[in-house]
Formats: structure tokens, sequence, C-alpha cells
């Protein structure tokens, strides 16, 4: 089994601890998964946590990255390699990742926000369109 590397910001890891160590169930009230993609850079694995959404039986993501001024690695990560793990509650399982289009987007950031209310913040407080993520089984 190739080894997976953590997500290396320190809030991050601690997050995916306890993820770990509470079946899946670190944040009462909150969807959290653990989404694991290879870099594009090293081939690496590497596990992140995440909020997420659902829509139509697809998990719904937002790239967020606390508002900063570019994308998260894990979004980068899956435009180079868009197959995935994810991990929800105690199932893992495969899926294929992809950005929503123009489209699907203002309906999928209104679902994330309404998971998160901070994400209207984070985009308040960057000139990027933080991208919504669609995860599809399989």
């Amino acid at each position: 089994m190739p080894e997976v590397h953590d997500n290396p910001d320190t809030w991050v890891a601690e997050h995916i601890r306890r993820f770990e160590e509470t079946g899946g169930r670190p944040r009462p009230g909150v969807n959290d998964l653990l989404l694991t993609t290879r870099g594009r850079k090293t081939g690496e694995l590497r596990r992140t946590a995440l909020v997420y959404a659902l829509d139509d039986g697809r998990y719904v993501l937002a790239a967020s990255n606390r508002g900063a001024d570019h994308h998260p690695a894990w979004y980068l990560n899956l435009l180079a390699d868009p197959y995935v793990t994810v991990q929800v509650g105690t199932e893992s399982f495969a899926a294929r990742a992809r950005p929503a289009t123009a489209a699907e987007h203002p309906h999928l950031w209104c679902l994330m926000v309404s998971a998160m209310p901070d994400y209207a913040a984070y985009q308040e407080q960057t000139p990027r369109k933080i991208p919504v993520v669609l995860l599809e089984r399989g």
C-alpha cells in the first residue's frame, strides 16, 4: 500500500487526526470528508480534510483555500489527475473529480455556503472565483 502524506498545515493535520479518532465525525453538525489526491509534481498520495455538501448523490467541495489568492494544492492535483480516494465516515471509495461548469457553479456555490457560511467571507477576501468541485463515485 503506498504511503499517504497528510496535509502539512498544522490545523488540517489535526483535523485529519480528529476525523480518524471519531470515525469521521470530528465536528458535530458539519459534513467532513478526507480527500486523497496524487501530487501533480511528486506523484505521491496527498490527503486533506474538507467540508462537503451533497447534490443529487454527488459530493460537492469548495476549493476556498480559506480565501487565499491561489488555489489549494489538492485542487491543482485533481486537475492534473481526477481519480481520487474519498473517505466519508469509515467508508472509503474511489471517485472521479471535476470542477463544476459555469452553469452548475451558482447552485453548487449556494449549497456550499449553506454548509459552511465562512465560504462567503472567503470569496470576498480573494479576487479569484473559488472553484466548486464535484466528486462522483467510480
